[in-house]
């Protein structure tokens, strides 16, 4: 088995990367609510959180999800390289930095068993709240199930391949 070197590991750790020394109260963190609120908001209007759309998403009937998905891919590409090309700071003035990553089986196996439980499932962790909210209570199995496989991944991390 190959070792990892701490750098190697130090993405999978639950510290940020990019994590900041400045401390603030505590309602500065009511700006992260309330932007939830909104993702939230726009995930309903635009049936993100929509069982039958991702179900047509995977047997393939449909573009809708696919666009969004897609453009959402786009937008992240575009962002990444501009960060990247103009040295962007955080709006404190600190640099952000983001990490090289190499190629692993690990994430052909994560990104499978990821899949299988979306369309399973029909919701992935970002619409789960928003399903919660609208009233789909029967979600929140769903909810415990991630965040029961997410222990089970940190509990097993070290002897995944990585």
């Amino acid at each position: 088995m190959i070792e990892n070197t701490e750098s190697d590991i130090r993405h999978q750790d639950t510290a940020c990367s990019n994590g900041s020394s400045l401390h603030h109260p505590w309602y500065y963190n009511l700006k992260y609510l309330l932007t939830g609120i909104i993702f939230g908001i726009i995930f309903v209007k635009a049936e993100v959180i929509s069982w039958f759309r991702i179900q047509e998403m995977f047997r393939l009937q449909s573009f809708h999800m696919y666009g969004i998905i897609g453009s959402a891919i786009v937008v992240g590409m575009i962002s990444v390289w501009l960060i990247k090309k103009f040295n962007v700071k955080t709006i404190y003035g600190e640099p952000i930095n983001i990490p090289s990553k190499k190629f692993n089986k690990g994430q052909i196996y994560g990104g499978l068993i990821f899949g299988f439980g979306w369309a399973i499932t029909g919701a992935c962790p970002g619409p789960l709240f928003a399903q919660i909210g609208t009233g789909a209570l029967a979600v929140s199995v769903t909810l415990l199930s991630a965040i029961a496989g997410t222990w089970v991944y940190g509990y097993f991390r070290d002897k995944l391949p990585h």
